[in-house]
């Protein structure tokens, strides 16, 4: 099925609301979450509620907390989430390192303790929207590890994503780097599971180390893993993630001691640069432009349209999905509509919201 954004956006806002949010902060979470969805990530889209609703019914999300700064040194800044929604402590988070790079052109800002923030593209754009090069180091600390490492047959860590935004020029749009450090994100694989289709060949392993693209292995009994993309490269990028993201904000990299039932804690290391820090910046545009020209007039291909710089992907699914609306697989839907019955939403209310 496709429902039209606003619709989605005012189900998912009810929902998070009846589910213990102040509307205001629901409706910014779910703004957030829809957004996701129209880029094309569905993955970190509304597909989270289930989970959201399930970590403040057990205490593990708090839906009211405010990020605060634990540790100011000027131009380098340490914030504890204090397990809230990440959509609104990264946010608030993010708004801190911005000031901060604005006053000495360069910032760095670690975020530890915020519950999942969803899309960390949301938060690399947000600072090149302000003008900006941003990078991102980002661990998750969940019930479960999901990926294995380079040559090992069981999961030790979670998809710690990597993320990197350049601001746009007047001719080059933004660029926007954002993904897992496995083949595949864990809510890709979610997604695969809840409609019924395999996952990509080579990202995924079972419970004996042998390939597979069958998505039940995260889900069922016995546990596969996901696999890193690129091999011992993501591999790397992936403990640099714990290490760089986690151990260093004070948040911890993944260990099992450090796990509870229904948390999804992610910890951040965000470096911002100001392009004009060696009085350099007309320059560096200009070669954004030129570059990026290069790189896309190269032939495409048998079988591909066009080549496609980062952030290409995303401006071409929002594109099309604004138009047609957002694709919703039925499992996704049915946890959704059972997330909403649970929260006390009635069918009706369900069809209201969304015309379905």
């Amino acid at each position: 099925m496709t429902i039209a954004a606003p619709d989605l956006t005012r189900f998912a806002t009810e929902i998070l609301t009846s589910g213990g949010a102040a509307p205001e902060i629901a409706g910014k979470v779910a703004q957030r979450l829809v957004t996701a969805n129209l880029l094309g990530h569905d993955s970190h889209g509304v597909g989270m509620i289930p989970r959201y609703v399930e970590g403040i019914r057990i205490g593990e999300l708090d839906p009211g907390a405010n990020a605060g700064i634990v540790q100011d040194n000027g131009a380098f800044i340490l914030v504890d989430g204090r397990r809230g929604f990440g959509q609104i402590v990264a946010e608030q988070a993010m708004d801190h390192v911005i000031g901060r790079a604005r006053r000495h052109k360069f910032a760095l800002m670690s975020l530890r303790n915020s519950f999942h923030i969803g899309r960390v593209g949301d938060w690399a754009e947000m600072a090149a929207l302000a003008g900006f090069i941003s990078i991102h180091f980002v661990n998750v600390l969940s019930p479960s590890a999901h990926v294995a490492p380079f040559g090992g047959s069981d999961a030790r860590f979670s998809t710690n994503p990597y993320c990197t935004a350049i601001p746009a020029t007047e001719n080059t749009p933004m660029t926007v780097l954002d993904m897992a450090t496995s083949n595949i994100a864990h809510g890709k694989a979610r997604v695969a599971y809840l409609s019924g289709k395999q996952a990509p060949e080579n990202s995924l392993i079972d419970a004996t180390g042998t390939p597979t693209t069958d998505p039940a292995v995260l889900f069922d009994d016995p546990l596969g893993a996901l696999t890193t993309f690129g091999a011992h490269k993501g591999f790397g990028l992936a403990m640099l993630g714990d290490l760089l993201g986690g151990s260093l904000s004070g948040g911890g990299a993944f260990l099992p001691d450090r796990i509870r039932d229904g948390r999804i804690i992610n910890n951040m290391l965000a470096i911002l640069i100001d392009p004009d820090l060696f009085g350099g910046a007309g320059a560096f545009f200009d070669d954004v432009d030129a570059y990026t020209s290069w790189v896309k007039a190269s032939p495409p291909a048998p079988g591909v349209a066009t080549v496609m710089v980062p952030g290409d992907p995303e401006r071409a699914a929002r594109a099309q999905r604004e138009k047609d609306g957002i694709p919703l697989d039925d499992g996704t839907w049915d946890q959704l509509v059972e997330t909403a019955r649970s929260v006390g939403l009635s069918d009706d209310a369900v069809a209201s919201l969304t015309g379905r």
